[in-house]
């Protein structure tokens, strides 16, 4: 019916997107600190946003718009723009009034530290370096990072068996502050797909769940949290199962490569909960186990410690007994519905395990067919170091 195949090009990927990537001066030593992406056509645009109370002037002025379309997105790194009350909006609405005409109903949105206003000199005279005609996807990607020791980008052709076909291309930056609840997470996803804006809106917010709401660095929902999904229609094709297919698999691509740059972290751990009473239950559990405090430092000291486990399912809150569990390191069983596996032999395969850059954990909860995966990493002396010194 349909072939997905991964292709270059990042947000550059859709037909008729373009990106790049400029240093303002926000970030030292001429990094590159803002991004543009942009379709000469209008686009119909999808959102999610963090649910923080206190959400950044972007996501207010983005909301304050109300139905609209737009071709142009304007992105800083360095500064959240968040807490900035309403003169944060208003510097919003400043900085788009200089882009050029060509930037129809523009968006800004932000990144970095929280409470202070946006330099707007430096940013409108960053503005007058966009080339719009350049398709600079490693540019943007870079541009956009903040703590990110790496830059996130994916795309996909699909290829339809009419002989057509349409392209997703995204990137995204996060690292820290990272506990998605729709961390520091944008994400900018362009498409040229022939989609409803409804359809492309339901099929955004269900994938939100599976991919970037089951990542976690450190626990934290960032008050930028935002994903944009961009749709210019140019190819005039559309298959919505192989469209949500690749949506799913470029977001959670990227969800796990944000978890995977994690501050400090050299662990990615999947935690794949099943036999839960529902899917409901299975998340609460799987997003317990990402974001407790002792499972991370048990992984960054390597410690097959699967007590810290068991006692993270029992406090979840979940429907959960110790006579029905399972808990396994990728397929070393240390644990089994009331039978314990780890002596001395069990424990030195468990730790081999977990010395792995990536594994999974299980844990079978032995009560009916609710399952879920989220994503976890460690936590270590790195990340007290990056956030102790965030502001210098």
């Amino acid at each position: 019916m349909y072939k997905l195949v991964e292709i270059d090009g990042g947000v550059c990927a859709a037909e008729g997107f373009f990106a790049d990537g400029v240093s303002a001066g926000l970030k030292p030593n001429g990094a590159k600190d803002m991004a543009f992406v942009y379709a000469k056509s209008m686009c119909e645009i999808a959102t999610t946003f963090t649910t923080n109370k206190m959400a950044a002037a972007p996501i207010k002025h983005f909301k304050a718009m109300g139905e609209f379309q737009t071709n142009f997105v304007l992105i800083n790194a360095k500064n959240a723009n968040a807490m900035t009350g309403s003169a944060g909006v208003e510097d919003i609405k400043e900085i788009l009034s200089t882009l050029p005409e060509v930037a129809k109903n523009p968006v800004m949105s932000s990144t970095g530290v929280i409470g202070v206003r946006l330099p707007k000199e430096k940013i409108i005279a960053g503005t007058k370096l966009f080339d719009l005609n350049k398709r600079e996807s490693n540019a943007a990607a870079e541009a956009i990072m903040t703590t990110d020791r790496f830059s996130k980008q994916k795309a996909y052709r699909i290829e339809l068996a009419d002989g057509s076909s349409f392209s997703i291309g995204a990137m995204a930056k996060g690292a820290g502050m990272i506990n998605p609840a729709m961390a520091t997470m944008l994400c900018f996803i362009t498409t040229d797909a022939n989609v409803s804006k409804a359809e492309m809106q339901s099929i955004l917010n269900e994938k939100v769940e599976v991919t970037f709401n089951a990542a976690s660095v450190d626990g934290d929902t960032s008050t930028n949290d935002t994903v944009m999904l961009l749709s210019n229609a140019k190819s005039g094709a559309f298959h919505k199962e192989a469209f949500a297919e690749a949506l799913e698999n470029i977001m959670r691509f990227l969800a796990r490569e944000m978890v995977r740059d994690g501050e400090g972290a050299n662990k990615l751990v999947t935690y794949k909960v099943s036999g839960a009473k529902d899917n409901k239950e299975a998340e609460i559990v799987a997003k317990a186990l990402s974001n407790s405090l002792l499972v991370k430092t048990a992984l960054y000291g390597e410690d097959p410690n699967w007590g810290r486990i068991a006692s993270t399912v029992g406090a979840s809150g979940a429907e959960a007994y110790e006579e029905k569990l399972t808990i396994s390191f990728d397929d070393v069983c240390v644990y089994e519905r009331g039978n314990i596996y780890f002596d001395a032999a069990m424990e030195a395969k468990a730790a081999e395990v977990m010395k792995k850059d990536a594994f999974t954990i299980s844990c079978d909860l032995g009560i009916a067919d609710g399952r879920f995966e989220a994503y976890g990493c460690d936590l270590g002396y790195e990340y007290v170091k990056i956030n102790a010194d965030y502001r210098t």
